[in-house]
């Protein structure tokens, strides 16, 4: 306990000494820079200023209100990351939804982490730092080394090494991006998944793709439905969906009934299946931990 308090008591310190005029750091060879570059200092939130060069552009409202309410109750955990922008004025590099919740519970200062850098380090920083999260959806992250291809200039080579992915693996993110932006949408809002993406994507012609992701989102078409429809395609020219012997033949109208009510209480499109014995299978997804327990706390709530 007093090692914590120490440590709170060392961030308020450097927090006066960035609010001196006389030691306003804006590089590494600064006076009292060493002591500042890496240390937890408690922020003014209102010191701070989103990064335009975030690349997440979704915050769910419900999960920023979870998050909202741990912080209330357990405090800031992980401490943000910003850099300076000039004198007690700072830019978020990472940890928006942490400064969002922040603010929702009226907290008035946060920890963070400084670091000095200009704007194409903190676009780099901001992209890598951001590709590593959990919670990203495929599309945010394909766009976001998208943007380190344009506007910071690596080689997919270069941004295995920064992100720690395989080659093969940042391709399959890219070329989601040559889905049509429908579809993209789709995969944002999780009525399909990165893996159905991927069996589109083998479709070059955009209007074709869109008439196979109408044909997923109405038969719920798992990905390896999906991959067996594209080749279908490639060989007939055909996108009926193949028929199959002992799995699907026809959902009964009790379940087809059943499913939008399922997938409005979950939040979710779930994935049926029913076989031919009249046995079936009901796939919930969730994209984050936060949304795994939101469903936890939904199935708990109707005990």
């Amino acid at each position: 306990m007093a090692k914590a308090l120490k440590k709170q008591a060392l961030g308020r310190g450097l927090s006066a000494l960035l609010k001196d005029p006389s030691n306003d750091i804006q590089s590494v060879k600064d006076k009292n820079a060493d002591k500042v570059i890496g240390s937890i200092i408690e922020l003014d939130l209102d010191a701070i200023e989103v990064n335009p060069f975030q690349p997440r552009t979704n915050f769910s409202e419900e999960s920023l209100l979870e998050l909202a309410s741990s912080i209330r109750e357990l405090g800031i955990i992980q401490p943000i990351t910003v850099r300076k922008s000039g004198f007690n004025k700072y830019q978020l590099v990472s940890g928006e939804r942490r400064f969002r919740a922040s603010k929702i519970v009226g907290l008035e200062t946060i920890p963070a982490y400084i670091r000095i850098a200009n704007d194409q380090e903190s676009l780099e920083m901001a992209l890598v730092e951001n590709i590593q999260r959990q919670d990203l959806d495929a599309i945010e992250i394909a766009l976001s080394y998208q943007r380190l291809i344009d506007e910071i200039n690596l080689t997919q080579e270069q941004m295995s090494e920064r992100v720690g992915k395989k080659r093969s693996t940042i391709t399959n993110y890219l070329r989601l991006l040559k889905l049509d932006p429908i579809i993209q949408t789709g995969i944002r809002d999780g009525f399909i998944s990165m893996g159905h993406g991927r069996a589109i994507i083998n479709i070059e012609d955009q209007k074709i793709q869109l008439d196979i992701y109408e044909k997923i989102l109405e038969k719920q078409l798992s990905v390896r439905d999906t991959e067996a429809l594209v080749r279908n395609f490639n060989v007939s020219k055909n996108i009926e969906t193949p028929s199959k012997n002992t799995e699907n033949q026809a959902i009964p109208n009790f379940v087809k009934n059943g499913i939008p009510v399922f997938s409005e209480y979950f939040g979710h499109k779930i994935d049926v299946k029913v076989s031919s014995n009249g046995k079936g299978k009901i796939t919930i997804p969730f994209h984050s931990e936060e949304d795994f327990n939101r469903l936890k706390k939904l199935v708990e709530g109707a005990k």
